[in-house]
């Protein structure tokens, strides 16, 4: 067993028995610290932001950086639209990031490994971005007292279970979860930290042949293929931890039996850091708190925490809601804020929630409020094989009817959705999160009103104004948004089986064109032209700019 060296010493022990990865010695690993602070130490300016894809390398730079005296921003991500909005708070970036934004590199050899000094805990200071249920990234302020606290409560609680294992992981340690999990801990306990995956079949083939233990989220845990070999790995997966977004009773269930060990859930937050863990070894584990963590339940229900991780010594008031339990632990019941208000009746959204998933049609749900002139409440569906059976049986509105019927002794008819979408799988974003603006989008229309100018049964014209909350225009292009030729096409289908009771499957396409880009604004007229002894449809696109496009469609044998 590898001895603990705490994090503000890390870069100093000369430990010549471990390994930061496999073929990367702790000394090499302190020689590209002391490369990255002379860098870091050469350069002007307190904040830095940091994003490296490489977990050696990238904790090299962050420890280089905090003993050079730098406050280090970590981005969730790359885009441009991110650094875009960090370079105002930042003097400079550090590691693989485009080269307009002029990234500072070590050169290697270039630091004295033994001239660096152990970290002040309160001046070693970190920024990281949360989306949380908003999608607005906030900022996070640790420092590397909380962040040493926590990586000691992680150790205290799993040490044991994690002793000898390879850390593998598919979440990016650019977040919280894995900055705590595949970096901080590892180095300070003397654990090899295996490059990220991102397929199940990579995670299967990365873990063969040692003792593992694996640091995912629900996104992927939900979604283990059954084909795969995990008997493979001969019960040397030490672990399974998951965290980043509540795990499914029946995902947690598939990773105990495929994978051969029960998964260890962990609740917390980037405000607050961990809080709780459990472990799914029954069918519905109670939540108990990490190692020197408090917690009580307030007169209204809410969960508050009292913790080392928290950035003062107070007691932290959460949103969520709470009952404790008579062997010490407790159960969430919901978040307190997806409480609200439809036409003056309360609702809860995680009730709702609660009700849809016990459905024998649906496997996961989503309830959100759709703002408008009048707030109604859609429901995000992913169905299971029956649901999906009932799609193509029965039909969307028959099975939007059923699950309304399904709440209706619960909620009246008011506090009940009023759309319906149903989707493969819930939107994700880097975090493994589902957020409401991600779910909001599968509300924006795909189609535009018309206005039917005229309407035969061998011709029709409509006026078409192009509205840019249209899906079609999400990310197409993000600097200069047009209409994609693929839409064009659809809505020339769409509005001409409307025109003309179109029944035949679509067969092929014939003389398209595209002449000019459409954009948002435009104001175009659809011409269509309906062959019924040809089974042909003609339509032509047409602006004040001038003609945009026109094909003909095939359209074969009902």
């Amino acid at each position: 067993m590898a001895e603990w060296i705490a994090l503000d010493r890390l870069a100093l022990a000369e430990a010549p028995a471990r390994a930061v990865r496999p073929g990367l010695a702790h000394a090499a690993w302190r020689q590209r610290v002391a490369d990255w602070h002379a860098a870091f130490a050469a350069a002007s300016g307190e904040d830095w932001a940091l994003y490296l894809a490489d977990e050696a390398e990238f904790s090299a730079a962050l420890f280089g950086a905090w003993h050079a005296g730098k406050r280090v921003f970590l981005p969730g991500d790359d885009l441009p639209g991110t650094l875009d909005r960090l370079a105002a708070h930042v003097h400079g970036f550090a590691g693989d990031l485009p080269a307009t934004v002029k990234p500072l590199r070590a050169t290697p050899g270039a630091g004295d490994a033994q001239a660096l000094r152990a970290l002040d805990e309160e001046a070693a200071r970190l920024v990281m971005f949360t989306s949380g249920s908003t999608g607005e990234p906030a900022a996070i302020a640790k420092c590397l007292r909380q962040l040493a606290r926590e990586v000691e409560a992680l150790q205290a609680a799993f040490g044991e279970l994690a002793q000898g294992a390879r850390v593998h992981g598919t979440v990016s340690h650019q977040h919280i979860y894995g900055l705590l999990f595949r970096v901080l801990w590892p180095l300070a306990a003397g654990r090899e930290t295996m490059p990220r995956a991102f397929f199940h079949e990579d995670m299967v083939a990365a873990m063969a042949g040692h003792d593992a233990l694996l640091v995912a989220t629900p996104a992927h845990l939900k979604r283990i293929p059954e084909q795969l070999d995990w008997a493979a790995l001969q019960g040397r997966l030490r672990a399974v931890f998951s965290s980043g977004g509540p795990l499914p009773a029946d995902s947690a269930h598939d990773v105990r039996q495929r994978l051969g060990v029960a998964p260890t859930e962990v609740f917390g937050s980037s405000e607050t850091g961990g809080i709780a863990w459990r472990r799914w070894e029954a069918e519905a584990p109670h939540w108990h708190p990490l190692p020197n963590v408090q917690w009580r339940i307030d007169g209204e229900g809410h969960l508050e925490v009292h913790s080392p991780h928290l950035a003062q010594p107070h007691w932290w008031r959460s949103e969520d809601r709470a009952e404790a339990l008579p062997d010490g632990g407790f159960r969430l019941l919901g978040r307190a804020d997806r409480i609200v208000k439809i036409e003056e009746r309360r609702v809860s959204l995680d009730a709702l929630q609660q009700q849809l998933v016990q459905h024998p049609g649906v496997a996961e749900a989503r309830v959100l409020v759709l703002a408008g002139a009048r707030s109604v409440l859609g429901a995000v569906i992913v169905p299971n094989d029956a649901g999906w059976a009932a799609l193509r049986g029965p039909g969307r509105r028959e099975f939007s009817r059923q699950l309304s019927a399904h709440l209706a002794d619960s909620f009246d008819a008011v506090t009940r959705p009023r759309r319906w979408r149903f989707v493969e799988a819930l939107p994700l974003n880097a975090q493994g999160k589902v957020t409401e603006p991600a779910l909001a989008k599968l509300f924006r229309p795909a189609y535009p009103q018309p206005q039917w100018q005229a309407r035969g049964s061998e011709a029709a014209e409509l006026d078409i104004l192009l509205d840019p909350s249209l899906a079609a225009f999400d990310g197409h292009f993000p600097q200069a948004a047009i209409l994609p030729g693929v839409a064009q096409l659809d809505w020339a289908i769409h509005f001409g089986r409307e025109a003309f009771a179109i029944e035949a499957p679509f067969q092929r396409m014939d003389v398209l064109k595209f002449q000019r880009v459409l954009r948002p604004g435009d104001q175009v007229r659809m011409s269509l032209q309906w062959n019924a002894t040809q089974q042909v449809l003609a339509f032509r696109l047409v602006s004040d700019h001038g003609p945009h496009a026109s094909g003909k469609v095939v359209f074969g044998h009902a």
